[in-house]
């Protein structure tokens, strides 16, 4: 086996040069998946999904599925949010919706029949909270009667919750309705920052619901948080940090914020003047590797933490960490199957994303078709160029062999430009060549975006890169 040579050193030997962060700070993506999404064509539909899962059905496969069910409701908007989402506060709305993504779910349930094992569940959004006890009880019915799901203590079922928008009965709830995972947004906890953004949200609020889902069972509690925001600053930052080691979450995610506003319309109403400094956002990210990692975190990668005893770190050091649209996951084989309006699949050599309006999305499910709008199909190439962006991202190395022995090609033959980009990262001394590994360096995770770009092909094509975050 060729995933791994070794057990992944301490990620407290992170090195950070500060010079070297600002030269190769760029535009890039974020690789949740190859081709990224603004690849996806209109050219894809209904019918080569359904080819995706014949195919899949064909070789025999029975891995088990990973199942997403977006819920695209929110009470209020918080202004830095990117994600596909509608502000209301109408109960009816859901109602509606839950409809609709009910006949969805029986639609993909139907296709997979036979091969439905599910181990993976994610309700994102949104905020899935906005659902009432009973919509919820009531999705997971049907979600049951539809799909076979391993037992608790094999499964992982994981839900975003806003801490404003729940009480500890509700976390109760919760685990009782079959989630043993819990994701909080947070953001930060300075109340300046949080007016800033729109997300007014106590720290005991935040606290309160932690210790519930403690009280409850759950598996894993995760914390969200952002650097980059406005008002934001590396005290701040700092306090942020302190009440979260305290709080003790199993894994930490702290995202870069992206200011696009010619994208998306929330971020609008925040002012660029509010916004830090590029170098202040380097010096945060700088001080969150550190503060994190001396609290005995394990750094898994990009923006990812973990305690060491958590299955996403366990994942890792075993060669067994795999990347999809929500991020580091541990589940490598499952076939991503997504539910809800602009919720995005990836079903063996295929991704496919839902229509991205209410709309629109009811009007094909009214014509009793999947909601598909587009999609990709994969080539060999694509393929190819996937498994070695996923082993970078997720393993920080590659075996070049092992690629020779998936694919008919001589690595130096085929990638033989894509060499000659890497030896001037390897100059920077962001990764280690030789003729049959590929070795991202301490220095190199922080820029693994920049790596992994190397092997993009469709980046000299792209027509619209604003449509990417800085890499740092």
């Amino acid at each position: 086996m060729f995933s791994s040579r070794k057990s992944l050193p301490s990620m407290d030997a992170v090195s950070f040069d500060a010079s070297l962060l600002r030269k190769l700070n760029q535009l890039g993506p974020r690789y949740t998946s190859y081709p990224t999404a603004d690849r996806f064509s209109e050219d894809f539909g209904s019918d080569d999904y359904l080819q995706a899962v014949a195919n899949r059905r064909d070789m025999g496969a029975r891995h088990a599925l990973s199942l997403y069910m977006h819920i695209p409701f929110c009470e209020t908007i918080c202004y830095y949010c990117a994600c596909n989402k509608v502000a209301s506060k109408s109960l009816g709305k859901a109602a509606l919706y839950l409809t609709y993504l009910k006949r969805e779910i029986s639609m993909q349930a139907e296709l997979f029949q036979g091969m439905n094992q599910v181990e993976q569940l994610h309700f994102g959004g949104g905020t899935p909270t906005f659902l009432t006890d009973l919509q919820m009880t009531d999705l997971l019915a049907h979600l049951h009667r539809n799909f076979q799901f391993a037992p608790d203590g094999q499964g992982e079922y994981s839900i975003e919750v806003d801490p404003r928008t729940v009480t500890p009965k509700r976390i109760v709830t919760l685990r009782r309705q079959g989630f043993n995972r819990l994701s909080l947004g947070v953001q930060d906890f300075d109340p300046v920052v949080q007016k800033a953004v729109n997300r007014v949200q106590p720290e005991e609020d935040t606290l309160r619901i932690i210790d519930a889902a403690r009280y409850a069972g759950f598996r894993s509690v995760s914390i969200d948080l952002i650097y980059g925001l406005p008002k934001q600053n590396v005290i701040s930052m700092a306090q942020t940090l302190s009440k979260v080691i305290a709080a003790a979450p199993d894994r930490i995610a702290v995202f870069s914020y992206a200011h696009m506003p010619h994208i998306f319309k929330p971020q609008r109403r925040i002012a660029d003047v509010d916004l830090p400094t590029p170098e202040a956002k380097i010096d945060m990210l700088f001080l969150c590797i550190k503060r994190l990692t001396d609290a005995g975190y394990v750094y898994i990668g990009m923006d990812h933490f973990a305690k060491p005893d958590d299955d996403l770190a366990i994942a890792q050091r075993q060669g067994r960490l795999h990347r999809n649209f929500q991020g580091y996951s541990t589940h490598a084989e499952a076939d991503l199957v997504s539910c809800g309006v602009s919720a995005i699949s990836a079903v063996g050599a295929s991704y496919s994303q839902n229509e991205k309006t209410l709309d629109a999305y009811y009007q094909r499910l009214d014509q009793h078709a999947l909601p598909i709008v587009r999609g990709a199909k994969l080539s060999m190439d694509d393929l190819l160029r996937r498994l070695i962006i996923q082993r970078l991202m997720c393993n920080f190395e590659l075996s070049l062999a092992s690629i020779e022995i998936a694919y008919p090609i001589k690595f130096s033959e085929y990638f033989s430009t894509e060499l000659t980009q890497l030896e001037l990262l390897a100059a920077d001394g962001l990764l280690k060549l030789d003729d049959e590994w590929i070795t991202v360096t301490m220095r190199g995770r922080l820029l693994i975006r920049n790596i992994c770009m190397v092997f993009d092909r469709y980046l000299a094509l792209a027509q619209s890169p604003l449509r990417y975050s800085k890499t740092i």
